[in-house]
């Protein structure tokens, strides 16, 4: 099996509200400080942050400098290692130039639903396709109450529903991403 080219991002915008109107949700210190070490626990390349909001975007820039280089750095070193990943973007397309300007070649973009489509793919596909190491795979999270319509449709793949024992449905981002993590790129003792 080859090398995993294997990209993240949690994105802020465009995403809907419960009242299906496209918002910017703002960011939280634990989907920063959680995904990015799950991101680290799993070699993922890059853990990317999407909000155009300036505000936003200063806020993880002195969370990242802080972690990096200041006190923070030196009391948590783990903390450290795990926001050496982490970058910000205010669009999609964006993080799709830099993942480019990396690979020398465009990302595979699939995002994540809690619903199943006619392009749903399943982690045991995915995984095999990832583990190929033929192209770069970037998977979005969506904050708030999902994606837009736009933002699934412009991606290869969706991934099918993470699914628990019972009907409720509704993991935190972070939880979510831990599990998908883990079933893309742990350990395959699941078969």
């Amino acid at each position: 099996m080859a090398e995993p080219r294997f990209y993240l991002a949690l994105l802020h915008n465009p995403v809907y509200n419960k009242r299906m109107e496209v918002i910017t949700t703002t960011v939280t210190n634990f989907d920063l400080h959680d995904i990015a070490r799950s991101s680290k626990t799993y070699d993922v390349n890059k853990y990317y942050i999407v909000n155009h909001l300036e505000s936003q975007q200063k806020l993880v820039g002195r969370m990242k400098e802080y972690w990096s280089g200041d006190f923070g750095a030196e009391y948590n070193p783990d903390r450290k290692e795990a926001f050496s990943i982490l970058d910000i973007k205010a669009e999609l397309a964006e993080v799709v130039a830099d993942i480019k300007s990396i690979e020398k070649e465009a990302p595979v973009l699939i995002t994540t639903d809690a619903r199943t489509y006619p392009n749903t793919i399943t982690y045991k596909a995915l995984r095999e396709k990832i583990h190929s190491g033929d192209r770069p795979y970037l998977v979005l999270l969506g904050t708030g109450w999902g994606l837009t319509k736009e933002v699934m449709n412009s991606t290869e793949y969706i991934l099918e529903p993470i699914y628990g024992r019972g009907d409720y449905n509704h993991l935190s981002v972070r939880s979510a991403a831990a599990i998908i993590l883990d079933r893309l790129l742990g350990e395959s003792w699941f078969g």
